[in-house]
């Protein structure tokens, strides 16, 4: 009787449905609202600070000369103008420099990220002596500074035939160590399992590499195209070293040519400022398209 009654007892105490806590609703306290108040204003400022100088370049390019001069700092143009701009076009050669640029950052782009991809690929999943050793020393030239590089890139340049062409430009470009780096912990953070009903199939190395991992591979892939096509589209002192002919300058080379006083004389502030505004479009044309995709340069590493 006594083991049927707490049977029963038990029965309907857990057939009672348990109420929920109430949520506690978090107030925040007045020196904690002032805080966040104070927290966003500092951020809201230090937003304004970065973007000021761009707004600053946007506005000065629609100004005359002599208002760029006497009121540099101003947003607010008191005379509208597209007179820079339409030299721009007009008397210089910036159409040439914007088509070299895009040439030569086209080529960049898909460049690395095959090779980038295709070494890191072999990093991470070809067994060869040695291996170590060159991811080794992979690691060991994200450490030293380009402009170390510049003497010793212009001699080989020079030394191969190379230099003031379209493949002195392009070639030293190719292969990134970073972008190695980062496609090789991506690859390594993929189970080999996947790759094994390829292989089985009687796919080989390659097609395993092309058909089953880069597929996989797309968030990496993403992030090498925006890093390269940013990194050789405002690229500058790799092109002082290889190129010469003003035929073949970039927009880098031709906007500081500018700033150096290519046509006439005097400050130039519009003109070369619309030089500068319209350099940053395409690369914020990218940036916006891909922004959704584009992967953290450092979750490679932590994947891996």
């Amino acid at each position: 009787m006594t083991d049927s009654r707490t049977l029963a007892r038990t029965k309907t105490l857990t057939d009672e449905p348990i109420g929920r806590a109430p949520r506690r609703r978090s107030r925040l306290t007045p020196a904690s609202r002032v805080g966040q108040i104070a927290l966003y204003g500092i951020l809201a400022l230090l937003a304004l600070v970065y973007i000021y100088p761009f707004l600053v370049q946007v506005a000065t390019s629609f100004k005359s000369e002599q208002e760029a001069a006497s009121n540099p700092i101003s947003l607010v143009p008191q005379t509208f103008t597209t007179a820079a701009y339409e030299r721009l076009f007009l008397n210089s050669d910036f159409p040439l420099w914007f088509a070299n640029s895009a040439v030569v950052t086209i080529l960049v782009t898909l460049g690395r990220v095959f090779f980038v991809s295709l070494a890191g690929y072999a990093l991470a999943r070809l067994r060869f002596r040695g291996r170590g050793l060159i991811f080794a020393l992979v690691v060991g030239v994200m450490a030293v500074p380009s402009v170390v590089l510049l003497i010793p890139r212009f001699l080989v340049l020079n030394q191969l035939g190379m230099y003031d062409s379209y493949a002195g430009m392009v070639l030293p470009l190719l292969v990134d160590a970073a972008g190695v780096f980062i496609m090789k912990n991506f690859f390594e953070s993929i189970p080999p399992s996947v790759e094994e009903q390829a292989r089985i199939d009687g796919a080989g190395t390659f097609r395993v590499y092309w058909s089953v991992v880069l597929p996989m591979a797309r968030p990496a892939l993403i992030t090498i195209v925006i890093l390269s096509f940013q990194g050789s589209w405002n690229e500058l002192t790799h092109f002082i070293v290889s190129v010469q002919s003003p035929e073949l300058f970039p927009l880098t080379r031709g906007v500081a040519s500018l700033s150096s006083g290519q046509l006439s004389q005097g400050t130039q502030y519009p003109l070369k400022l619309a030089a500068a505004a319209l350099m940053t479009i395409p690369v914020a044309v990218v940036f916006f398209i891909f922004q959704k995709r584009i992967m953290n340069t450092s979750e490679g590493a932590v994947k891996g």
